[in-house]
């Protein structure tokens, strides 16, 4: 191990110049001229943390190797600031709770009582647990409701922290008074823990919005109500801040908000956005119609078609642009002249629609969908597509009915089963949810994403050894695939990706799970 010795000169431009590169086209980190002192600052500290003599040989290590996922940490954990305290810009806060929230719920109660809160890059974890404090003061009948805040960062670090959920007087600055006393509990010295019911409204994802897929059913960043992104953005290239926003878009139901810090505000990056001027605030409002034609949002108009009570679950939808419908094609191909082998292919409407599903085009894919299925009724991998595009516009109530469809004209596809899985966890129906995971595993027992989200599940419910369980059956079955061999049922994800995942979100349990148990690795645990 090399012993750190502080070097007195300064980097040149021209490496300043190379990192500034090569932490944007690896991370989508932004660094331009005036902020190259901030970078070397980091770097120096990376240096450290990778035992490098100097910082000029990490350099020279970093850009000519290729980058792992925990290279790739260490990087954020030190190229990025992760100071941050309670309520912090307090304005935000107050809108949410005197305009945002009010109305979500007004419309919510009596029908269908929940919200969806994302908060994207949430650090040390001060701002999900001041959103569910927020969310615990404003609705009396909390049980009442199925609330979704979901936090996620870059840094498992920074993730382990705020699942531990105990914080200093340094993050409690400027809180509302009382705060502290109603929703933390007074640990040894000037530590406060937060309160195990405020907790576990919030879960904690491993996330990196430069490269991970979302909205996607499988990590949950779907058909939110609000999206927390505050001094992320920043730290982005303008094309990749701009791929960020459209992929926020997306994940926000019709109606939904985005939060960003007044910093952060921009007429460019937020075009597809309704602005919406608040006293000394300024959010985004996903209003495609008025987005579209360029009205303006006022105060003093009352807000725009109010929100399906069914949202809740998945992408929400762009704009709809007129209707594409592709002519008649061949289905069949003759691979031989004198004897055919008639060899089925997937359709070319259904091929198209999918493709209109992947943009997140999902009017377009239902009105395909639907032409589909009226010409073939009895098509189970249409109905289950049609299943995902109503989830994925929040309407679950349609999705359940689309997905037993599928299933019912197809009861041996373990995919169906797994996406009947997704939606009744979604609805609350968490057993139900179980058995459907456990007849997926019945029909294909190395449905590697199976295990997984059975183990999401038993954490969830505290069940920490059969989580464990059901994490290395995963573990086990992902050593079959190579690191960038896309998984089955996984709407792209590779099983590197997965296995990164998987070693992030256990380091923010590791408190939690048993680690008495250890299971040998050549068989799958029952």
């Amino acid at each position: 191990m090399f012993r750190w010795t502080p070097m007195a000169e300064r980097l040149s431009e021209t490496q300043l110049a190379q990192l500034s590169e090569f932490v944007a086209e690896r991370m989508g980190f932004y660094f331009p001229r005036e902020r190259w002192p901030d970078l070397e600052r980091g770097m120096r500290s990376v240096a450290r943390a990778f035992d490098f003599e100097d910082t000029e040989s990490c350099i020279r290590w970093l850009v000519s190797s290729p980058v792992t996922q925990n290279q790739i940490e260490t990087l954020a954990s030190h190229l990025t600031v992760g100071e941050t305290y309670f309520f912090r810009e307090r304005q935000s806060f107050q809108i949410l709770k005197e305009r945002v929230l009010p109305e979500l719920i007004r419309q919510r109660r009596g029908m269908d009582q929940r919200l969806r809160i994302w908060s994207a890059g949430c650090c040390t974890g001060e701002e999900p647990y001041s959103i569910a404090i927020l969310l615990r003061e404003i609705l009396p009948d909390l049980k009442d409701w199925r609330n979704t805040i979901l936090a996620t960062d870059i840094n498992p670090h920074f993730l382990k922290k705020a699942a531990e959920g105990i914080y200093g007087e340094w993050s409690f600055r400027g809180v509302p008074p009382g705060t502290k006393d109603r929703h933390f509990a007074k640990k040894h010295g000037d530590r406060f823990e937060i309160l195990p019911e405020i907790r576990r409204m919030v879960t904690f994802s491993y996330l990196n919005l430069a490269e991970d897929a979302y909205p996607s059913l499988l990590n949950n960043t779907n058909a939110m109500d609000v999206i927390f992104c505050r001094n992320v953005l920043m730290y982005f290239a303008p094309e990749r801040a701009k791929q960020v926003i459209r992929k926020f878009h997306l994940s926000l139901v019709e109606g939904g908000w985005l939060v960003v810090s007044p910093s952060e505000a921009s007429q460019i990056l937020y075009s597809q956005f309704v602005t919406v001027n608040f006293p000394d605030v300024i959010l985004y409002k996903k209003d495609s119609y008025k987005a579209s034609a360029g009205v303006p949002y006022g105060l003093e108009e009352k807000p725009g078609p109010s929100l399906q009570p069914a949202f809740a679950f998945s992408f929400a939808s762009p704009p709809d642009p007129e209707p594409v419908i592709a002519e008649p094609q061949a289905e069949f191909v003759v691979t031989d002249a004198q004897e055919p082998d008639v060899v089925e292919t997937e359709s070319v409407p259904y091929a198209e629609t999918l493709g209109l599903y992947e943009q997140g085009r999902y009017q377009e894919a239902a009105q395909m969908l639907s032409a589909l299925l009226t010409e073939d009724p009895g098509n189970a991998k249409a109905m289950a597509l049609l299943a995902r595009v109503h989830a994925n516009q929040g309407n679950l109530t349609e999705a359940t009915r689309w997905c037993e469809k599928a299933l019912a004209a197809d009861k041996l596809n373990p995919a169906y089963h797994v996406l009947h899985a997704t939606i009744l966890q979604e609805l609350g129906s968490t057993q139900e949810a179980v058995r459907a995971l456990q007849r997926a595993l019945y029909l294909d027992q190395n449905l590697v994403l199976a295990h997984f989200a059975l183990g999401n599940i038993a954490r969830q419910q505290g069940k920490f050894k059969e989580a464990t369980r059901h994490f290395e059956n995963a573990r086990i079955l992902l050593g079959a695939y190579a690191q960038e061999e896309i998984l089955p049922e996984s709407e792209g994800m590779t099983a590197g990706r997965l296995r990164e995942i998987m070693r992030s979100t256990n380091g923010t349990q590791v408190s939690a799970i048993s680690r008495e148990q250890s299971f040998p690795r050549q068989t799958l645990k029952k």
